[in-house]
């Protein structure tokens, strides 16, 4: 096979494409979120169950989808989890209430979890360390662009045919790009396509390999590594629960926009989201480059700055209008992703190759125990007390978690996971 240049943007560039089908997939139920609690009849509180069955299912299953990622091979893989989540997906059509809505919902989570951990593992295999922010940001962007187009395609497909159809077709896409990832992926090492010139670029930016040692797995857990990540995302996650799942019925709840409205409008904070992701990706190398920052500060760096910028969403309760609230959750998906880039780039970072699906999918799991934890409260409080105290909220998570990051975080040591 003749050798394509600049392979490794190529291969990030597919993985964006797997995780933009996760994403519109995911979203899917917060777009119909307002029409599925006419037709189906449920409850905000028992929303935030149908949410909850997910946030548990995802949670649970993060570093457990790292562990068969790392084990079987992300080859192999990702595209078995990618057929599971289109199937799971495509089931919620058949769903008669929030009972089966809950289930179908809880299997979706637990094959979706094998996205990040698979695209942090394809940025480690291919990219040397001075480029991982920037590759993390492109690959991270398919979840902001996977939500960006959820509400127009999935509230037009609705509004076509039916909220059913709408599971289905978002669910389809996967199922091809499952058989694409599967026939082109191959780690560098093996793939027909690279040119020795880039393999060899690739192998001299990263670290050397390290065998897979026993008890790896408790080495994560007790690492000062794992915590300076884990505390961060924990607080951290819960913004972008709520962006992905409550933006479409915050919007109708307490701004009394109608689906057409909703569809014109929820998707710009995934836009701004996109655009943070990238720039977020490209803050480290300009502060290494510019200021001689080192690797491991310039990505604090940048997590500071989102978590001040948080302090705009936190404000959404006093916005006096619904432009200015969505222009508020704009400033909260660019700052969210910003946060979410760096802390998945410094996973692959301070963890060994060899365990860094099953390091990040632990970090995502305490990330989306706060996610979870966040989402019920919403749910309980969200008819009392309104959102805007629990947007608040947000704001304060995130400058907390900065300042753990910066307390905890250390420069990485070559061990199966950094201590």
């Amino acid at each position: 096979m003749k050798a394509i240049r600049g392979l490794r943007w190529w291969i990030v560039a597919l993985v964006c494409g797997g995780t933009i089908l996760n994403y519109l997939a995911r979203n899917s139920l917060g777009v119909l979120a307002p029409q599925l609690k006419a037709s189906l009849h449920f409850s905000t509180q028992q929303y935030s169950w149908i949410v909850g069955a997910f946030q548990l299912a995802y949670t649970v299953m993060q570093p457990i989808c790292g562990m068969i990622i790392d084990l079987i091979g992300l080859r192999l893989g990702f595209a078995l989890f990618a057929v599971g989540w289109s199937v799971a997906n495509m089931l919620h059509a058949g769903a008669g209430g929030w009972l089966s809505m809950a289930a179908f919902r809880g299997l979706l989570g637990l094959t979706e979890a094998a996205a990040v951990p698979a695209g942090i593992k394809a940025v480690g295999a291919w990219f040397p360390a001075k480029e991982r922010s920037v590759a993390v940001g492109y690959f991270n962007a398919g979840t902001s662009l996977g939500a960006l187009i959820a509400p127009p395609i999935v509230i037009g497909l609705s509004l076509a045919y039916s909220w059913r159809a709408a599971f289905v077709v978002t669910g389809m896409g996967g199922l091809l790009w499952a058989a694409l990832w599967y026939a082109f992926y191959r780690p560098p090492q093996q793939h027909p396509a690279i040119s020795a010139a880039e393999r060899a670029y690739i192998e001299a930016g990263q670290a050397p390999p390290t065998p897979r040692e026993p008890g790896a797995m408790a080495k994560i857990l007790r690492s000062r590594a794992f915590w300076a990540l884990a505390i961060p995302r924990f607080l951290a996650e819960p913004a972008w629960q709520t962006f992905s799942f409550w933006i479409p019925l915050y919007l109708a709840t307490e701004r009394h926009m109608d689906l057409k409205h909703i569809g014109l409008f929820a998707w710009l904070p995934f836009l701004a989201a996109d655009l943070g992701g990238i720039l977020g990706g490209y803050i480290s190398p300009f502060l290494m480059r510019r200021l001689g920052v080192g690797l491991i500060p310039s990505r604090t760096a940048g997590v500071v700055l989102g978590a001040v910028l948080m302090i705009g969403p936190g404000c959404i309760g006093l916005a006096a209008d619904p432009y200015t609230a969505i222009a508020l959750f704009c400033v909260g998906g660019f700052a969210h992703q910003m946060i979410s880039v760096l802390i998945n780039t410094l996973s692959a970072d301070v963890f060994a190759p060899e365990v860094v699906a099953t390091a990040n999918g632990f970090v995502g799991t305490a990330g989306w125990t706060g996610g979870l934890l966040f989402s019920l409260t919403i749910g309980a409080f969200a008819d009392t007390v309104g959102y805007g105290p629990l947007f608040g909220c947000l704001a304060v998570f995130d400058l907390v978690g900065a300042a753990a990051l910066v307390a905890l975080i250390r420069s990485p040591r070559p061990a199966g996971a950094a201590a």
